[in-house]
């Protein structure tokens, strides 16, 4: 995982909160101070809450479950497409399709509308249809990919959510709770960090405290996707030695055979 360094996190902006007459008073075990009228994040309960969220993300991610990340304002879409895209991550970055997880098997429906165009294409059906169904078709496929493209490989529910201001993204924290999926998320002052499970006190709304908090973030998946590598590799090495001695066991018993027959004729 990436080392959270306070300074740097401090370079980033990563303390400043809202104005102070916004915030919610839950938050008010992280705040550190108010300057000109702003809430000031304290790093150091910033850091530590970094450290625990990372913890717990880098072990779903090594059970081999999906993290579902969720941000569609417009300083965190490119951030969030990019980081989660880097780990194989699925993403929501445009409008939440209401039901997305209440409602997944539609979803997958949706998603699989997508892939069954796409068979169109391959295998020429599509070039049967006429010029007015194709325009039909080729603009339902890029509404689909736009809206589901980032989660086409979801194949079930996620085993986490992350997301990137909860109060934006409220519809998504609501679903997540009717299903017991657990929210990480960065918490802004002006919001209540009670709704989610894992929280990191920061600025939501800077695109380069965004940018550092999710660069950490997806330091920690990578590496319970590689502990979940390593382990499967691990697994196979002794699954080839045991099959390689079960081979090996008759073969010296056969070698034993020709000696007991000398034994005899003697």
């Amino acid at each position: 995982m990436e080392k959270v360094e306070v300074k740097e996190l401090l370079e980033a902006g990563v303390h400043f909160g809202h104005l102070t007459r916004k915030w919610d008073p839950n938050m008010a075990p992280y705040i550190y101070m108010e300057r000109n009228g702003i809430h000031i994040i304290n790093l150091y309960k910033t850091a530590a809450k970094i450290e625990e969220t990372c913890a717990a993300l880098a072990k779903i991610a090594a059970s081999g479950k999906k993290i579902l990340f969720v941000a569609t304002k417009k300083q965190a879409k490119d951030i969030v497409a990019e980081k989660a895209g880097a780990v194989n991550q699925p993403y929501i970055t445009e409008r939440w399709p209401g039901g997305m997880l209440t409602n997944f098997v539609t979803i997958r429906k949706a998603v699989k509308k997508m892939a069954s165009i796409d068979r169109m294409k391959k295998d020429g059906t599509f070039n049967s249809l006429s010029k007015k169904e194709r325009l039909q078709v080729d603009r339902q496929r890029a509404k689909l990919e736009k809206n589901l493209g980032s989660i086409s490989d979801m194949t079930r529910l996620p085993g986490a959510l992350f997301v990137v201001d909860i109060k934006r993204e409220h519809i998504a924290i609501k679903e997540a709770q009717k299903l017991n999926i657990p929210i990480f998320a960065m918490v802004d002052t002006n919001s209540d960090p009670r709704q989610v499970d894992y929280l990191i006190p920061s600025n939501d709304d800077a695109s380069k405290s965004i940018n550092k908090i999710l660069s950490i973030v997806a330091s920690a998946i990578q590496d319970g996707l590689d502990d979940r590598k390593a382990e499967r590799a691990e697994k196979d090495g002794k699954a080839e030695k045991t099959e390689a001695k079960a081979e090996a066991k008759p073969a010296k018993k056969a070698e034993k055979a020709p000696v007991a027959a000398t034994q005899e004729e003697e």
